[in-house]
């Protein structure tokens, strides 16, 4: 059916509302009115919709009305799940009357997220095995352990289950055991191939996803499809990108590589026994030069290559080359399951020439730099020194983008996260079109249903010392401590460091009589829970807190940051990324560094207000939000909250919101 032919899209937007048992909001009606205008004229829409907008709704009623395939992507597993258990469902089954027809709907996700059944029956390649210490892991795991227990409850599940998604097993199992029985899409030995193909749950979930008019995917495999050129996704002609502030971050992701010692030892081992002894020694020899200049990386950018690492690089990439030849020029039909574990080799070894080879070219838009971690020790990693140009080539072209989220105005318009998304300023575009005319595209701010300046409070401590690089703030523990007693716990501590957190924790565990939840000491999941059950309890972490919490009503009703969120110093990439602005005129700190942190901002004081009857205060202990230049910039990018900087005032307004709370049996 095609669009001109629907029912009005007021009347649909109507019809999915009520059968949500939701309520009519102007934002919602605004955001779906303009989503259907963008895919009618194939034009591109940043639509930033607050919490409490419906915006699901908002993007999903006039993409089903319009009949042509639409991919939503989201960031995470949360609203994917929402999504296809519950949201289109229900908006299907209200508008089947009016479409007369009944629009399908699939979950689309990377081959390792699903059961690989050829793992499952015909077991782990040796080498895998003799790494983990297994030669078949549901022999060796005793019953009794934890991996065997879930060796088996797998085995149990695989012949209920009809998509084989991890996440569709409950309760969960571990990483490793989950790795026994997954595979990459560089270990997939192809339906074709595989005794297990026609059975296969990832294969069944891309066919699904091919019959489908709505397929629901995550960030990191729209990015894959867009970039890598193997297309993973079905035909659209619509791309939804809901958690759109994630966007980029998640593209950086993918479009990223690295190399360990670890990983190219790997690698020696799954080809040494599958290629001619010259291909395998001369990777052996590669990679214990690469290990040795690794044992002495020291963490940081390397805006030059130095000459030793240019040729262990290249020494890697020339073997990497002769082994990838020599695995597809000999075959073993002794060797049991050959073709898994030579797929797996090929993976390995292909991936390590990848990286090796794109490090050595030193392209001027790749950032490389070393890292190092107590536990892993060194790795080299490379990195885009930005996507903009690559998004606005791949996910702009031949389909309309709406790209929606809470936060996507920063410091009072679109036009920062428009630049990154590859997009140039919002302003009237060239009627003329010349072949460097940028993808037409608008923004619009639905607002939210909430009252922002009648709900919360923006407190600025702005009278505590500046913080500083050495982490000791004592004046800031003593302030968080004071406003913690006043809201009679009930708060939501967000940390630009764990460092700060456990800090913080300490000491008020030692202050207070309140019950202090501290991020890593219980699942995230767990923890939530808890800090929702009892609103005498804090909860503090840092960064999957100040985007993934959502718990309204009196268990949160303060959130505090402690500072300003910027980038580290020295973060080689981000640090990177201001350097090129700066050099190309750009005011780099604003454009990264500032913009960075209003983004994190803005999510973490979004914690505060989850529904219409929510009340409370986001309290930032940095004075800079106050007095620095750039500290409207931060303000204007949260939500719209009555500003103080009055500590006696705060206390005052927590207090009375701790009595009425109480008062209500909370």
């Amino acid at each position: 059916m095609t669009e001109s032919s629907s029912p009005p899209l007021a009347d649909l937007l109507h019809a999915a509302v009520t059968t949500v048992g939701g309520t009519e909001r102007p934002g919602q009606t605004a955001m779906a009115q303009a989503v259907a205008e963008a895919i009618d004229d194939s034009s591109h829409l940043l639509v930033q919709a607050g919490t409490g907008t419906g915006k699901s709704l908002g993007y999903l009623v006039p993409a089903l009305a319009h009949g042509e395939r639409v991919v939503v992507a989201t960031a995470t597993l949360a609203l994917q799940r929402q999504l296809v258990e519950r949201d289109l469902p229900r908006t299907v089954e209200a508008l089947h009357p009016l479409l007369r027809r009944r629009p399908e709907f699939a979950m689309l996700k990377g081959r390792s997220n699903y059961l690989c059944l050829h793992r499952l029956h015909e077991g782990v390649p040796q080498e895998d095995a003799d790494e983990a210490g297994l030669f078949d892991p549901f022999e060796a795991a005793t019953p009794t352990s934890k991996l065997g227990k879930d060796l088996l409850r797998l085995r149990d599940w695989s012949d209920e289950t009809e998509t084989g998604d991890r996440d569709d097993l409950s309760p969960g199992v571990s990483d490793r055991a989950w790795s026994q029985v997954s595979v990459t899409s560089r270990e997939c030995l192809g339906a074709s191939k595989c005794a297990y193909g026609a059975e296969c749950f990832a294969e069944a979930a891309r066919e699904r996803a091919k019959l489908a008019d709505v397929v629901v995917t995550n960030h990191a495999l729209l990015a894959i499809d867009a970039i890598e050129g193997a297309p993973v996704l079905p035909s659209h002609e619509v791309l939804i990108v809901d958690e759109a502030h994630e966007l980029v971050s998640r593209v950086t992701g993918v479009a990223s590589g690295e190399l360990t010692p670890g990983q190219v030892n790997r690698a020696v081992r799954r080809a040494a026994k599958l290629v001619n002894e010259q291909a395998a020694d001369a990777l052996q020899t590669a990679s214990e030069g690469f290990e040795r200049l690794m044992e002495l990386a020291l963490p940081g950018r390397l805006e030059k290559i130095p000459e030793d690492l240019g040729y262990a690089l290249m020494a890697l990439r020339d073997a990497a080359r002769t082994v990838i030849s020599a695995l597809g020029a000999t075959r073993d039909a002794s060797v049991k399951d050959e073709d898994a574990i030579r797929k797996q080799a090929l993976g390995s070894v292909e991936n390590i020439h990848q990286v090796a080879e794109r490090i050595v070219e030193g392209s001027e838009y790749d950032v490389v730099w070393y890292e190092r971690h107590d536990r892993f020790g060194a790795s080299l990693r490379v990195a885009p020194l930005s996507v903009s140009g690559l998004l606005r080539e791949k996910l702009f072209e031949d389909r309309s983008v709406v790209l929606t989220s809470a936060t996507l105005k920063l410091g009072g318009d679109f036009n920062g996260v428009a630049a990154s998304l590859g997009l140039a300023p919002e302003s009237p575009q060239d009627p003329e079109g010349g072949e460097e005319t940028a993808p037409r595209w608008q923004g619009l701010d639905v607002g939210s249903p909430f009252d922002y300046s009648k709900q919360g409070i923006l407190y600025v401590a702005k009278h505590l010392a500046q913080p500083g690089r050495d982490g000791s703030r004592d004046d800031m523990l003593d302030e968080l401590a004071e406003l913690v007693e006043a809201a009679g716990g009930r708060t939501l501590g967000l940390f630009s460091s764990m460092r700060a957190a456990q800090a913080a924790a300490e000491e008020l565990r030692g202050r207070l009589d309140a019950p202090i939840l501290l991020q890593g000491e219980e699942t995230l999941g767990e923890l939530i829970r808890a800090f929702a059950a009892d609103a005498r309890t804090c909860l503090f972490g840092t960064l999957s807190l100040w985007q993934g919490v959502d718990v309204p009503g009196p268990s949160c009703q303060l959130v505090v940051m402690d500072r300003v969120p910027f980038p580290r110093p020295d973060d080689p990439l981000m640090s990177a990324r201001q350097k090129a602005v700066e050099e190309a005129g750009g005011n780099g700190f604003m454009a990264v560094a500032a913009t960075h942190a209003a983004l994190l901002m803005a999510q973490g004081a979004g914690r505060l207000v989850r529904a219409s009857d929510d009340r409370g205060i986001v309290a930032v202990l940095d004075p800079r939000v106050e007095r620095a230049r750039y500290g409207s910039f931060l303000r204007k990018s949260m939500p719209d909250f009555w500003y103080t900087t009055d500590r006696n005032q705060v206390r005052r307004s927590l207090a009375a919101i701790d009595a009425a709370a109480k008062a209500q049996g909370s």
